[in-house]
């Protein structure tokens, strides 16, 4: 099972890629070093909350952004949340939670 660490530091290499952000360009912006943002990457170190806000500054992203790594977890994980996530439904929205979810399922696996 993978740590928070290495969860949160993924999730923050995901959203910088996606922003189109080298490393380089990251750290310039956050007023650190490269290997700085490597290590937070690579979930060798926390960075405080002012950093997070920095980084969640410079890729346009809020805060709660990076701790949405559910996806990033094992398969475990992931279908634990699934469950959490329709026990918060009544029944009937249960039935339709699971058709959808069954329809993108099938869809995927056409693919």
């Amino acid at each position: 099972m993978r740590t928070t660490k290495e969860l949160l530091g993924e999730r923050i290499r995901e959203l910088r890629k996606v922003r189109g952000f080298t490393q380089e360009q990251l750290a310039e912006y956050i007023e650190v070093e490269q290997k700085h943002v490597s290590r937070l990457e690579l979930g060798k170190s926390f960075p405080t909350i002012e950093r997070l806000e920095k980084i969640a500054d410079a890729l346009n992203v809020p805060i709660r952004d990076f701790f949405d790594y559910i996806h990033l977890a094992d398969i475990g994980t992931r279908t634990k949340s699934i469950e959490e996530l329709l026990k918060c439904l009544d029944e009937d929205n249960q039935k339709i939670a699971y058709k959808i979810f069954r329809g993108v399922v099938q869809s995927l696996q056409d693919r």
